[in-house]
């Protein structure tokens, strides 16, 4: 006798299992669309609520269940982008998107897709790229329906045409999006440094901040470097930016002799790229990410904020 329940409980375990691995997906797409891997997880737990709460035939008549989930979270996150412009606007300080640990291998891209399958390369950014400290800070210069058009489209690689859907604009005003946004980027970032090459300078840096040399220093800053620190009001951290190479070594060496040796300086990813862990007591106290250019670093963002350095704990990042 055939056993005809099988197949079935078969089928709904692999409905189920295809829905819940997409978890990982939306959660990369969230926190480049939000710069916070908690209102990431927020927004996919929203998108996933969604999902249980329609009964078991509203979910079989959804033909794709991946495209329905990026659809809903897509919505999410705009939502979530026009209130968040309105608590930024009350923030203590600089506000810079969260950094995360490792080289963010887990944020995938759209499955069966090559995110640079692109008749013109140039107009897509690869998935390390798109994680970068630099670009999320470009994301989050730029209005919510931008973001959403170049994330999609030059990350995760889907067309225009369902980003329209996703949107409710016409694939012509995305594309529009897109572009005006990329060429926003493409103005903003310099060319892609190699990560090898990037790990010598904050080696180099480290080395001159753990011996408080202002001279070399100096000498690894741009002119016109900038150093944005991000303490949410909850800890001390410059409250504007420090612009100048001269001006940011002279802080850092401040910052050196003030910690009388109590602080640790260690290497470490940051959002894929070579950066700095300080640790305090054993403690994560500030991420360091770095931007470079011309062999000199550019940029220093500054995560002193605790609530996101929660992803940094002693285990995480080793």
């Amino acid at each position: 006798m055939t056993d005809h329940t099988t197949p079935r409980h078969d089928e709904s375990d692999a409905g189920l299992d295809a829905v819940i691995s997409e978890r990982r997906r939306l959660i990369g797409l969230a926190y480049r669309l939000l710069g916070s891997l908690a209102e990431a997880e927020d927004a996919v737990q929203e998108t996933y609520t969604r999902w249980y709460a329609m009964s078991r035939r509203q979910q079989d008549a959804i033909a794709s269940p991946g495209a329905w989930l990026t659809t809903v979270a897509t919505r999410v996150c705009l939502d979530l982008l026009g209130s968040a412009r309105v608590r930024r606007e009350r923030y203590v300080g600089e506000w810079i998107p969260e950094p995360l640990p490792g080289r963010t291998d887990w944020i995938g891209g759209r499955p069966g897709t090559t995110v640079t399958g692109s008749a013109d390369p140039a107009d897509r950014v690869t998935l390390d790229e798109s994680v970068t400290m630099a670009f999320l800070v470009v994301l989050e210069s730029m209005t919510p329906a931008q973001r959403v058009a170049l994330v999609l489209h030059d990350v995760f690689g889907y067309p225009f045409a369902e980003i329209a859907d996703m949107t409710g604009r016409t694939p012509a005003a995305c594309r529009e999006l897109a572009s005006s946004a990329r060429r926003r980027a493409r103005a903003a970032l310099p060319p892609e440094t190699p990560a090898a090459h990037q790990a010598r300078l904050v080696r180099e840096f480290k080395q001159a901040w753990e011996a408080r040399n202002i001279t070399a220093l100096v000498g690894l800053l741009a002119p016109g470097a900038t150093l944005t620190a991000d303490g949410g009001g909850m800890v001390p951290a410059v409250l504007h930016p420090i612009a100048g190479g001269e001006g940011i070594a002279h802080y850092l060496t401040d910052l050196a002799v003030r910690a009388d040796g109590s602080l640790r300086l260690l290497e470490r990813p940051v959002n894929g790229r070579p950066g700095l862990v300080i640790e305090h007591a054993g403690v994560t106290v500030a991420v360091y990410a770095f931007d470079v250019a011309d062999d000199r670093i550019t940029q220093i963002w500054v995560m002193r904020n605790p609530d996101k350095l929660r992803p940094w704990t002693a285990d995480s990042h080793r």
